[in-house]
C-alpha cells in the first residue's frame, strides 16, 4: 500500500495564480494600514487557495513484479565449430540456473538459428521480436551467447537493459579462407577474363605470408593445383572453353588445424558469350533468296558478315573488256585457304563449280567442317545438275545425295516427327497455315537428322554432324516465300536464325544436352533429347551422396524435374552421356565467411548501456545489481539492473480539505480576524 498527495484544481492554473496574487496583495494591504489580524487574514486565504488547489491523497494498491532476464542462444551454423555448441550449452543451463534462483527474477531463453536462405545470423532481429512481446519496464538485462558473428548488427534495436555478450570460441583457434573479390556474370568466349583470389589465414594461424595449394577445376572437370601465397591478391586470368554456363570451383584442401573447409571453396558461374560472329556467304547468282539471307545476317549487330557474290559468271561472253569488269579483285584465296578458320560459318546459296572456286578450295572447306567449322548449303537447281557442288571435294561431307531430279510444283513444308523434339524446328508455330513452297531439290541416302520434309515426305532440310562440324542442307531455294508473305508466309526468319545458331554450336540450341537452373535452394533439371525416354539422372551433392531423379516430359523432346538441395554447394548431374554441373548458393555460406569468433559486430550494440564481452572459456563471469547508468561489467562481473516494477491493482481518492472543513476553517479564521480588530 502507498500513498502519494496529488493536486486537481478547481480552477485553471492561470485563474489559481491570479487569485494567490490578489490574496497576497490583500495581506500586503493590511500589513501597510497596521491592522492587527493581517495574519489571521492570510491564513484565512492560504485555506481557500488550497481548498481551489483540489489536494487529495491517492492510495495505491500495489503487487511487485519479477524482473526479466532475456538469454539469447546463438544455434547458427558457425555455433557448430569446435566444441562451441557444448560451450554454448553448459554456459547456458550454469547462467540458467543463477538467474532463476535469483530473488524476483524470471528467465526467457531464445534460441537464435540460421536466418532464411543465406541471410547469417540475425540475432538482432529475434531480440526485437522478444523485447516486442515483454513489458520493457521488466528487462533487467540480456545475455547473448554467441559467437559474435551476426549479421543483422545495424537492425535499430531500443535496449530497455544493458546487454551482455558471452562469447564462445578459443582464442587458439585458426581458419583458413579463400574468397573471389570480383567475377563477371558474362566474359567473351576465347579472351581472358581477370579474376581477384585472395587467400586469408585468420585467428591465431601457424604460420604467415605461406603458399597454399588452390585447386582450380572447370564445369567438374579434374582439377589442376597450383601454389599460391596466402595474403595476397591473386590476379587469376581465366579463358571461358564454351559457350553458355561456364562452371569454375577454386579450392583449397582442408588445413591442419583450421577451424573449417566450408570456406576453402570458391563457386563461379559465368556465361560464354560470342565477340562476335563471322559468316561467309557465298551466293553462286543473284536471286530473290540471296537479300534473304543478307537481310538476316546483317539484322544481327553481333554478326560480321562477308559476302562473296558472283554477279557475272565467267561463261557470259558480252565483251566486256576484263579491266572494267571488276574495281578490285576478291580475295578468293585468303578467305578459302588463310583465314578459313576465322569463320563461324559458312553459307552455300545456290553455288555451282564454274572454276572460280578450286577443288583445292572446297577440299580446305570439307577439312574446315571436319575440324570443327559449319557449313550450310542451300540448295537450288544447280544443286541436281552436273556442276554441283556436291560433285566436288565438299560432297564427302554433305548429309544427302542429288538424284537429278528437281520438283516444280507446289508443296506444304512440314516439321517432321523427329524435327519436333529437335530445337532447330520444335515449337515453329501454326504449320497448317504455312505458305507453300513451289521448288524442291530430291535428295537420296540422307544421314544425320531429317527434320523438314517436302513433297510426298522427302527430306527438305537435313542436319548432320561430321567429326568435330557440323553441316545442314535445305533442298529448295525458296524459303524467301514465307519472308514475301505468299500464301500467308511462315517463320522464315525464326527457322534460319535457330538454323544458322544451331550450326554455330549455341548450347541453348544442342539436340542432346543436360542442363539445370537454381532459384534458391530449388533446382530445376531439363534433359533436350531425341529420344523417346531417357533414364534417371544421377545428382551428387556436395557432400558425395548420390539421389536418382525421374524428370517428367514437358514438351516433345524435353524433360524436367525439379529438386530441392539440402545444402549450398555444387551439385553434379549425369544422364548417359551428358552431364552438368551447377552451384547452389555460394560455395561458402554466409555463416562460415568469418568464422574467428570476435565482438567487433557487437560493440557498437553493447556500448550505450555500457555492457560488457565475456569468453566463456575463461570462466562464466559472476551476476551483480547494479543501478541504472552505472558501468554493467567489470574484472568477472557482468550487471543486472534490478528493476521494482509493480502492478497496480487497486486506486483510492480522499480529498485532504473537504468542503465543511474549509467553509469551517475560514469561517474561524476571518472571524478571529475581525474580533482581534475590532477590540483594538
Amino acid at each position: 500500500m502507498t500513498s502519494t498527495i496529488i493536486f486537481d484544481p478547481l480552477i485553471p492554473l492561470p485563474m489559481l495564480w491570479g487569485v494567490a496574487a490578489l490574496a497576497l496583495v490583500a495581506v500586503a494591504l493590511a500589513v501597510l494600514r497596521g491592522l492587527q489580524g493581517w495574519a489571521l487574514r492570510g491564513a484565512a486565504m492560504l485555506v481557500v487557495l488550497a481548498a481551489l488547489s483540489g489536494p487529495s491523497v491517492q492510495q495505491e494498491d500495489r503487487a511487485p513484479l519479477t524482473d526479466i532476464v532475456v538469454m539469447l542462444e546463438d544455434e547458427s551454423a558457425s555455433q557448430s565449430l569446435a566444441d562451441r555448441a557444448a560451450q554454448t550449452a553448459a554456459a547456458a543451463e550454469t547462467l540458467a540456473a543463477q538467474i532463476t534462483a535469483r530473488e524476483n527474477t524470471e528467465l526467457r531463453r531464445v534460441t537464435v538459428p540460421d536466418g532464411e536462405g543465406d541471410s547469417g545470423t540475425q540475432l538482432m532481429t529475434a531480440l526485437s521480436e522478444v523485447l516486442a512481446e515483454e513489458p520493457r519496464a521488466r528487462i533487467a538485462g540480456i545475455l547473448a551467447l554467441s559467437d559474435g558473428r551476426i549479421h543483422d548488427a545495424d537492425l535499430p534495436v531500443d535496449l530497455p537493459a544493458p546487454m551482455h555478450l558471452l562469447m564462445t570460441g578459443k582464442q587458439s583457434d585458426w581458419d583458413r579462407r579463400l574468397s573471389v573479390r570480383n567475377a563477371p556474370a558474362f566474359a567473351i568466349i576465347g579472351e581472358p577474363v581477370t579474376l581477384t583470389l585472395r587467400i586469408d589465414d585468420l585467428g591465431a594461424a601457424p604460420q604467415k605470408d605461406a603458399l597454399a595449394p588452390l585447386e582450380i577445376s572447370v564445369d567438374g572437370e579434374p582439377p589442376q593445383t597450383f601454389r599460391v601465397p596466402v595474403g595476397q591478391d591473386l590476379e587469376l586470368p581465366v579463358t571461358l572453353p564454351h559457350g553458355g554456363r561456364n562452371v569454375i570451383r577454386f579450392s583449397l584442401p582442408e588445413a591442419e588445424g583450421e577451424l573449417t573447409d566450408r570456406n576453402n571453396a570458391a563457386l563461379i558461374q559465368i556465361n560464354g558469350v560470342r565477340d562476335r560472329l563471322r559468316v561467309l556467304l557465298v551466293s553462286g547468282e543473284p536471286h530473290q533468296g540471296g537479300r534473304t539471307w543478307r537481310n538476316l545476317l546483317k539484322s544481327d549487330s553481333s554478326v560480321d558478315l562477308v559476302h562473296f557474290t558472283i554477279l557475272r559468271p565467267p561463261e557470259k561472253q558480252d565483251g566486256v573488256p576484263v579491266d572494267e569488269l571488276s574495281l578490285i579483285a576478291f580475295p578468293t584465296r585468303e578467305l578459302f585457304m588463310e583465314k578459313i578458320e576465322d569463320f563461324d560459318l559458312i553459307i552455300f546459296d545456290r553455288y555451282k563449280r564454274r572454276g572460280i572456286l578450286p577443288s583445292l578450295y572446297l577440299e580446305n572447306v570439307a577439312n574446315y567442317v571436319r575440324g570443327g567449322g559449319a557449313v550450310l548449303v542451300a540448295a537450288g537447281a544447280d544443286f541436281a545438275s552436273a556442276d554441283s557442288i556436291y560433285r566436288s571435294p565438299l560432297g564427302e561431307v554433305l548429309p544427302a545425295t542429288p538424284t537429278a531430279r528437281v520438283i516444280e510444283q507446289p508443296y506444304r513444308p512440314l516439321v517432321s516427327e523427329l524435327g519436333h523434339r529437335h530445337p532447330v524446328t520444335s515449337g515453329l508455330p501454326e504449320q497448317e497455315t504455312w505458305g507453300r513452297w513451289l521448288r524442291q531439290i530430291d535428295v537420296a541416302d540422307p544421314l544425320g537428322h531429317v527434320v523438314m520434309t517436302g513433297e510426298d515426305d522427302r527430306p527438305l532440310l537435313i542436319l548432320n554432324r561430321v567429326e568435330e562440324g557440323r553441316v545442314a542442307l535445305m533442298a529448295s531455294d525458296h524459303a524467301w516465300l514465307w519472308n514475301r508473305g505468299y500464301e500467308g508466309g511462315g517463320p522464315q526468319l525464326e527457322l534460319l536464325r535457330r538454323l544458322a545458331h544451331w550450326m554455330m554450336k549455341e548450347p541453348e540450341l544442342e539436340e542432346e544436352a543436360l542442363t539445370a537452373t537454381a532459384e534458391g535452394q530449388t533446382m530445376r533439371i531439363t534433359r533436350r533429347t531425341l529420344g523417346d525416354d531417357i533414364p534417371p539422372v544421377t545428382l551428387t551433392n556436395p557432400d558425395g551422396s548420390t539421389a536418382e531423379i525421374t524428370l517428367s516430359p514437358a514438351t516433345p523432346g524435353v524433360f524436367e524435374g525439379v529438386y530441392e538441395g539440402p545444402e549450398i554447394g555444387l551439385y553434379r548431374l549425369e544422364n548417359g552421356d551428358q552431364s552438368a554441373v551447377i552451384g547452389l548458393g555460394p560455395a561458402a555460406p554466409r555463416e562460415f565467411v568469418e568464422t574467428i569468433a570476435s565482438d567487433e559486430t557487437l560493440a557498437p550494440v553493447l556500448a550505450p548501456l555500457r555492457g560488457g564481452v565475456a569468453r566463456i572459456e575463461d570462466g562464466l563471469p559472476r551476476l551483480r545489481d547494479i543501478r541504472v547508468g552505472r558501468p554493467a561489467a567489470g574484472r568477472g562481473w557482468i550487471g543486472l539492473t534490478p528493476r521494482n516494477a509493480y502492478e497496480t491493482r487497486d486506486v483510492r481518492q480522499m480529498p485532504i480539505l473537504p468542503a465543511w472543513l474549509v467553509l469551517l476553517l475560514g469561517s474561524a479564521l476571518i472571524l478571529a480576524a475581525w474580533l482581534r480588530e475590532g477590540r483594538r
